[in-house]
């Protein structure tokens, strides 16, 4: 009773102080006054799967939901993240990246937030959430993109990638994660200029970064999934009518190709990624997930190796 009640009073001046210091991390990244983290904790590597002595067919980095607090943790418990790497071994996974943390400053290691998770975990939710507002904001959200841009190249380059190496970078992003990977973009490109591919799941984003540089967008959604349809609500840029919002033009130009599915929610245990909900095939929803995302870049590698290979 007594942990309840001192929740209950820390949760108000908490939730205050957060929406008031939301925007804090960008400012300082963009002030110059702290340096982007780039080392890991002792036994994290920067990277899995593919053995770093040959070229992976390419290269995941995995932005997960607003659930992500430290370097190590997912909201499934890293289940995903080891589908992937078990369904493919050659590609190299990155599942370190801190999408709400442009200072890529893990949120369970601050001090004082190790209370708030076990005393009101709700707020370390809440935070994120906050933050994927301020990476959707037009006035942070290009100083938002650099700040994770920059952390996700520096991360890539130090699992191995080599800029100008032609090996393809695909964002795999979970929820909110998408406002994040695809305003990465721009950043990746100028400073590794490698091919770009971009995977939604269940993508809550506002369609307002610019994927010009981006060779393709796979949006893998349900007619279950609520939150994800709030997004196409809330966010103008990503109705029609705005033509010349980044998401609009990119759907003109034959980037973005839409997957189903259905019927997977959002979260819960019939979430995209449940290995508990079954198909009618014996599949989880958690392989069929690991099998659609497989599929999507071993044809985008095929393709395009056909392709180069058709040139004179």
């Amino acid at each position: 009773m007594n942990d309840f009640l001192l929740s209950v009073c820390a949760l108000g001046p908490a939730l205050l102080a957060e929406g008031l210091l939301a925007r804090y991390e960008v400012l300082v990244y963009s002030a110059g006054w702290r340096a982007t983290t780039t080392e890991l904790p002792e036994g994290v590597p920067y990277a899995r799967g593919a053995a770093a002595d040959r070229p992976p067919d390419a290269y995941l980095v995995y932005l997960d939901g607003i659930g992500k607090r430290r370097v190590s943790d997912t909201r499934d418990g890293g289940r995903l993240v080891k589908a992937l790497i078990a369904g493919a071994p050659e590609l190299r996974v990155l599942g370190q990246v801190q999408p709400y943390s442009p200072l890529a400053d893990p949120l369970a290691d601050r001090p004082g937030w190790s209370w708030l998770r076990r005393h009101v975990g709700l707020l370390l939710f809440l935070h994120n959430v906050m933050q994927t507002f301020v990476a959707a904001d037009h006035r942070y959200r290009p100083l938002y993109n650099r700040a994770v841009g920059s952390q996700i190249a520096a991360q890539l380059r130090l699992a191995g990638y080599q800029p100008d190496s032609g090996i393809p970078v695909v964002l795999l992003s979970y929820s909110g994660g998408a406002q994040v990977a695809t305003g990465a973009v721009d950043e990746l490109h100028t400073r590794l200029r490698s091919p770009l591919i971009v995977i939604t799941l269940g993508g809550f984003h506002n369609g307002a970064n610019d994927l010009t540089h981006v060779a393709h967008v796979y949006r893998l959604t349900s007619a279950s999934d609520r939150i994800e349809r709030v997004g196409t609500w809330i966010f103008p840029e990503r109705w029609r009518l705005f033509r010349r919002s980044g998401w609009n033009r990119a759907r003109r130009a034959g980037k973005i190709t839409v997957h189903r599915l259905d019927p997977a929610t959002h979260i819960g245990p019939r979430s995209y990624i449940s290995p508990e909900e079954h198909l009618p095939d014996g599949r989880s929803y958690l392989d069929r997930t690991t099998d659609a995302v497989i599929t999507l870049i071993r044809a985008h590698h095929g393709a395009t190796a056909a392709t180069e290979n058709s040139l004179p």
